[in-house]
């Protein structure tokens, strides 16, 4: 996605693992923040000693050390188990995590997990974030790649030059950004600095930031008008692009259409005014409805026939579909306007209320979400999986014992689960359900809820659950409990024999 002249002759994986010495930098609490902090480029893993898939990644990672090292770019590590806190605190909830870290200021690594890749995604991240831009290489530059940011300047110190090359930074691996200070690149460009154009190779073309106030912008000013028009007024999304829409932070409108419907193009021109009235406040976007069906009902859209349309607000995990409804100008305008104007009331999937639900484990729908895991009575200790989920069926057997071994103080802690794939979560949940299984505990009277990311013995959760519990949860002992049981047996029986 980079400008290079010249990068693949850098990326050679010829090295070997050394036995006898590690390249990997051992940190801890104790030289975390000295060693990131003087370094200009470093990538640190986050890991556990009994994670399958940190173990999958040490050779790779331990070759590419070895690499990198003679190219001047260390490659950390640091154990989760030794140093709890520290990857508390740096936002650790799964193993492996790696971060890029530049003087401090840490990013998401987004690259490949083997070590050729591991080298070329950091030598890529060794370059400069913004290239230079000439007469010369200006429209080789700007088409470059589906969208490219340039920042015409008198100077590159000139404002907005420090936002500019923030934002640039931060999305280095997103978009292609270069700042020129030719005056013959100003004309070509027919601009007058300073000046800032998003090049696309979709919709118009080009967008230009306004220039009233363009030297007393910020950052975050920037990034928005950037992630704007990023995307199209109304393009087909994937898999591949569908990236681009998520970081925006923006509800994302579906017009679900058959590929092969003769009316296709006819469908999307009758959306695009709305599309082109709501740009930058909702992007839209047209989706195989024969290939993605199964996320037509993700999405809880129910149609008979194709056209359909759907509203998601991806940040607040809420659908609006507009069930057996067709699409058209009309209707699809009143639906988003009422979206907009915070008249919808969300779609909410629930599976139906069990007959039956005194076992150990709660079983958790939709519709009695906030009655069983935010009843601030209890401790709460929720499961979220998918059936299909291997993980979580090797879990179900523990979960299992968890419960019963929870069961005499039931009235204290609830031991819960969730189909996550029938239920969605109401907008008042606080998080997301990004894999499975997705282990909550909310402690009893606290709004706050905390992932379990730890090993899944049984042994593991009970230590968890008695850590961050607010009730007293130990249970009873074993012989106290059995005579309890004992008890309201011969109880039972006592008052049968009185009804005979």
């Amino acid at each position: 996605m980079r400008f290079f002249s010249s990068v693949g002759s850098a990326v050679l994986v010829g090295a070997s693992l050394a036995a006898a010495a590690s390249d990997v930098l051992n940190l801890t609490s104790e030289n975390f923040e000295s060693t990131v902090n003087k370094e200009s480029l470093i990538l640190v893993e986050f890991f556990a000693p009994w994670c399958g898939h940190c173990k999958s990644l040490a050779p790779e990672y331990e070759q590419a050390a070895t690499t990198l090292k003679d190219k001047g770019v260390p490659i950390a590590k640091v154990d989760c188990v030794d140093q709890a806190d520290l990857c508390t605190a740096q936002g650790v909830t799964g193993y492996p995590t790696l971060k890029v870290f530049r003087g401090g200021e840490s990013s998401t690594y987004g690259g490949p997990r083997k070590a050729d890749g591991i080298i070329a995604y950091m030598l890529k991240q060794a370059l400069p974030a913004v290239s230079d831009v000439t007469i010369a290489n200006h429209d080789e530059f700007k088409t470059s790649d589906k969208v490219v940011v340039v920042a015409y300047l008198a100077s590159k110190t000139e404002a907005p030059a420090p936002a500019f090359s923030s934002v640039a930074e931060k999305h280095r691996d997103d978009y292609l950004f270069g700042i020129s200070t030719d005056a013959d690149a100003f004309k070509v460009a027919g601009v007058e600095p300073p000046a800032i154009v998003v090049y696309q190779k979709f919709d118009a073309g080009r967008a230009d930031f306004p220039t009233t106030g363009i030297k007393g912008t910020n950052a975050e000013v920037l990034e928005k008008f950037i992630l704007d028009h990023s995307v199209a007024l109304l393009d087909q999304v994937t898999g591949e692009n569908y990236p681009a829409y998520a970081q925006t932070g923006l509800p994302l409108a579906y017009l679900f259409i058959d590929p092969y419907d003769e009316k296709l193009q006819e469908h999307i021109d009758a959306v695009k005014p709305i599309a082109a009235k709501y740009k930058g406040k909702i992007n839209f976007v047209w989706i195989d409805a024969i290939k993605y069906a199964d996320h037509a009902k993700t999405l809880n859209l129910k149609m008979d026939n194709w056209p359909g349309f759907v509203i998601q607000d991806i940040e607040g995990q809420t659908k609006y579909p507009m069930s057996g409804v067709a699409p058209s100008f009309a209707t699809v305008d009143d639906w988003v306007s009422k979206f907009a104007g915070g008249s919808l009331e969300p779609s909410l999937k629930t599976a139906e209320v069990p007959k039956e639900n005194d076992g150990v484990v709660k079983v958790v729908v939709g519709s009695e979400y906030n009655k069983i895991v935010l009843d601030d009575s209890k401790d709460v200790f929720v499961e979220f999986y998918a059936p299909w989920c291997g993980h979580c069926k090797r879990l179900a057997p523990t979960w299992e014992e968890l419960g019963e071994h929870y069961s005499a103080v039931k009235d204290k802690i609830t031991i819960a689960k969730m189909d996550a794939t029938e239920n969605d979560l109401p907008p008042s949940a606080p998080f997301k359900i990004a894999g499975f299984p997705t282990l909550m505990f909310k402690p009893a009277g606290s709004p706050e809820f905390l992932q379990y990311d730890g090993d899944r013995t049984f042994e593991d959760l009970v230590k968890f659950a008695s850590q961050h519990a607010k009730n007293d949860v130990t249970p009873p002992p074993k012989a106290t409990t059995e005579a309890a049981a004992a008890e309201e047996t011969a109880e039972a029986e006592k008052a049968k024999h009185e009804e005979l």
